[in-house]
């Protein structure tokens, strides 16, 4: 592993906004029943005023999706070696593109160095507020029973 990543710590790609070093790692699109991250192009901070542009939404996370620093074993996800959120998103969730999107943080996200390519061909479909999940979705997402 790059020394770099070491250092800083690895990336969450499904992150809140309020977490340590969060930016907006793409703009929620496709439909309710499939949606869709558009990823951007440069990095872009999670300050206030971008925030403020999800105004009408019930949270930023409705039309953004951010990264943050992994929060290990704060997350409930987290076994204390692995994200098993992106274990179970490469298991359960279909591949949803071909070829790996453009991502900023692919050197350092936690999913892409525990998971590879197979994180990448699902991560597109990956919302972290889905208010319509299908049953594949429901079960990849799923926190277990006293991870919390």
């Amino acid at each position: 592993m790059d020394k770099l990543v070491q250092i800083r710590g690895q990336m969450c790609p499904s992150a809140q906004p309020e977490m340590r070093d969060a930016r907006v790692l793409g703009v929620i699109g496709g439909t309710a029943d499939a949606p869709m991250v558009a990823y951007l192009n440069e990095p872009v901070a999670a300050s206030e005023e971008v925030l403020a542009l999800a105004d009408g939404a019930r949270h930023p996370a409705d039309v953004m999706r951010f990264a943050a620093r992994c929060e290990e074993s704060k997350c409930c996800h987290y076994d204390g070696k692995n994200c098993n959120l992106a274990t179970r998103i490469v298991q359960i969730l279909p591949a949803v593109v071909e070829a790996l999107p453009a991502c900023l943080i692919r050197a350092e996200c936690r999913w892409y160095l525990q998971e590879g390519r197979a994180a990448c061909l699902r991560c597109p479909q990956v919302v972290t507020r889905n208010y319509r999940p299908d049953e594949d979705m429901v079960r990849a997402a799923r926190v277990p029973l006293g991870a919390v």
